[in-house]
């Protein structure tokens, strides 16, 4: 294999087709002290066969010794390595985790070297980031990092370095990391992004302004099942994936491959008491896919991202369905065969009222990103029995900080006894929109009205 250059290992960096790992019964640490190579074969295979061709895969000093890390960890490490490698995956090296020994320059600088000098002219293992998460108003940090940094550069010259940033600190903490490390300059930024997917072509915009010109990629991103439905796991990965597009972002990395059985995550984190941790993954704990496999398989084999997972035609289980209920204390919709357009199943609003805020409603976000003055098409199909109050269906434009800006509104569905009709809908986002919801809403309705058959472009 050929020698790596900056170019080489940066260029890899840039289209990274790359997961976030940790064995579904050993997340974290637990990875390294319950060391497992059977397991990690088979979870890459898995991960070569979503289409990756990346993992990243994080060191812990206080697990694998500091300030000298052990032999048994930097072999467990090179046996990850070479595992990976099998599979025809790269990886990235994340160093100082659940580690905040700021004071101590020498020690981990020298600990840091150690655990990448095999690795230094290696084209398998294409970059290193220096600490998870970075916390750039820590002061001990930046003092650290601006030390660390060279010291890095002088033993391995072509290994791209990067920080990445929590969803919390944002777009903004990336700003403020790349203004105190301008004499120690990071190769690329790495935006972890959990905000609203709805939005998030607004929210890479950012990231990508706050640090430009320098290149960014998407470290983590994802949405824990524990507190949606599958379905909407999916769809959030299908507009990260569609918005990194739009944005030129080449590489989104999902957070992560597995969820994680009950004892997985060491006790003594917080994490280990925070539920929805457990379920981020792409495959549940028996090794069975979500749905959001699917939208990753497809984003890195053929680059598309059809509407297919926003089950437009209410045809999928309701774990698979991205459809959520929207003032449910004026009327729930229903999924149901009694009435279907198309295929098996419609929505169904009987009996439904209205709240101070609005009417009852299902909604739902496009897959594709809202940009102001672009032009939106949207229809579905209702037919009412006995039908009384309004059926409509809206498009509700939001900015980049989730306010509403304002709706577009459908024709009505008559009252009384109907045919199936269309209700459609055409408007152009207004400036400022970085959102839409898509709402299918029946309030006062004393009768019964069904809905199928939804498109959005």
């Amino acid at each position: 294999m050929a020698v790596p250059t900056m170019a080489s290992r940066m260029a890899a960096v840039n289209v990274a087709k790359s997961i976030n790992y940790y064995p579904s019964n050993a997340g974290w640490s637990a990875m390294w002290t319950n060391f497992d190579a059977t397991t990690i074969d088979r979870d890459m295979a898995r991960v070569a066969a979503l289409g990756a061709d990346n993992v990243r895969v994080i060191v812990f000093p206080n697990t694998f010794g500091y300030p000298v890390p052990s032999a048994t960890y930097t072999e467990r490490l090179r046996t990850f390595v070479s595992i990976a490698g099998t599979h025809g995956l790269s990886v990235k090296l994340t160093l100082f985790d659940w580690w905040a020994g700021y004071t101590d320059t020498a020690n981990s600088i020298a600990w840091a070297k150690a655990v990448i000098a095999p690795y230094a002219a290696d084209p398998q293992v294409i970059a290193v980031e220096l600490k998870n998460e970075f916390q750039p108003d820590d002061t001990a940090a930046v003092t650290w990092v601006r030390q660390v940094i060279p010291a890095i550069r002088a033993a391995a010259p072509t290994m791209p370095l990067t920080l990445s940033v929590d969803a919390g600190t944002g777009a903004a903490g990336m700003a403020k990391i790349k203004s105190a490390l301008t004499s120690t300059p990071l190769d690329y930024y790495d935006f972890h992004f959990y905000g609203n997917s709805e939005r998030s072509l607004a929210e890479i915009r950012k990231a990508q302004a706050a640090v430009a010109p320098s290149p960014v990629v998407i470290g983590e991103t994802g949405l824990s099942s524990a507190t949606s439905t599958e379905g909407e796991q999916a769809a959030y990965f299908a507009r990260v994936f569609r918005a990194a597009k739009d944005a030129g972002v080449g590489s989104v990395a999902p957070w992560t491959l597995n969820d994680f059985s009950s004892n997985a995550i060491p006790s003594h984190s917080m994490v280990s008491t925070m539920p929805a941790q457990y379920k981020f993954g792409l495959y549940r704990t028996d090794g069975t896919a979500k749905l959001a496999a699917d939208v990753v398989r497809t984003a890195w084999t053929t680059d598309t991202m059809p509407n297919s997972y926003l089950n437009l035609s209410f045809e999928a289980t309701a774990n698979n369905s991205p459809w959520r209920q929207n003032q449910p204390a004026a009327g729930v919709a229903v999924i149901t065969t009694d009435m279907p357009r198309t295929g098996r199943y419609s929505a169904k609003f009987s009996g439904t009222t209205r709240t101070t805020a609005g009417l009852p409603s299902l909604v739902t976000a496009p897959i594709t990103p809202v940009q102001p003055g672009y032009r939106w098409r949207a229809e579905s199909y209702a037919r009412g029995i006995n039908a009384t109050g309004t059926t409509e269906m809206s498009l509700s434009w939001f900015d980049a900080d989730g306010k509403w800006l304002s709706q577009s509104v459908s024709n009505r569905l008559p009252t009384g006894n109907t045919t199936w009709t269309k209700l459609v809908i055409e408007a152009v986002a207004p400036a400022g929109a970085a959102g839409c919801q898509l709402h299918l809403k029946s309030g006062d309705n004393s009768g019964t009205v069904w809905f199928d058959d939804v498109a959005m472009s």
